[in-house]
């Protein structure tokens, strides 16, 4: 069957003389001009695919690292907002509550010292409402940082190349060692 008319929108490599990148779509271990994701990152020899090797592993152990990262994240900043009022109050009821919180301080001793610094004018004009739209904010660019970098991971995968399909999985073995804090249990996905 005649596909010469067929336009393939620029899979072709640029047609230059030198080595070329060889795409597979079936799994392989050879690595005769591999390319890793761009044209730039083309595997000329043994060196260069240990040292590509090495660089994957450190990417997919790094994707471990901004989860972790993350759940740190999410876990102070919910610390942080449950120590915060649940409102800001209106000038009116701040008046009254500096005067009934200064009162109120002194006479504190009974209390633990995360209840005396909630309840203490240190708080003033800080409430959970504003401080969840900035954590939200910072928790959404986390997000996106792992939805990219994951999707990244798996373009390494569809390199269907041996090689740095182990290298993949020895980077999540690596990363998972190094930063892993929680369950092992989460399955692998893309996003």
């Amino acid at each position: 069957m005649e596909h010469s008319h067929m336009d393939h929108g620029g899979m072709h490599m640029p047609s230059s003389d030198g080595p070329k990148c060889n795409m597979n779509m079936l799994f392989t271990w050879d690595t005769t001009n591999l390319c890793i994701i761009f044209p730039q990152w083309h595997i000329y020899s043994t060196f260069s695919l240990f040292i590509s090797l090495i660089g994957v592993i450190v990417l997919t152990a790094g994707y471990e690292f901004v989860r972790e990262m993350s759940r740190r994240y999410e876990a102070s900043s919910a610390e942080y907002t449950n120590k915060l009022p649940s409102k800001t109050p209106t000038l009116r009821e701040e008046k009254g509550t500096v005067r009934a919180e200064a009162k109120r301080f002194v006479f504190l001793k009974g209390e633990d010292d995360d209840e005396r610094e909630r309840n203490s004018l240190l708080w003033a004009g800080k409430s959970a409402g504003e401080a969840e739209k900035k954590q939200k904010i910072i928790k959404a660019a986390f997000y996106a940082v792992q939805v990219f970098y994951s999707f990244f991971i798996m373009l390494l995968f569809m390199t269907y190349n041996g090689w740095i399909m182990l290298a993949v999985a020895v980077g999540a073995f690596v990363g998972y060692l190094a930063f892993g804090n929680s369950s092992a249990t989460k399955s692998a996905a893309c996003h």
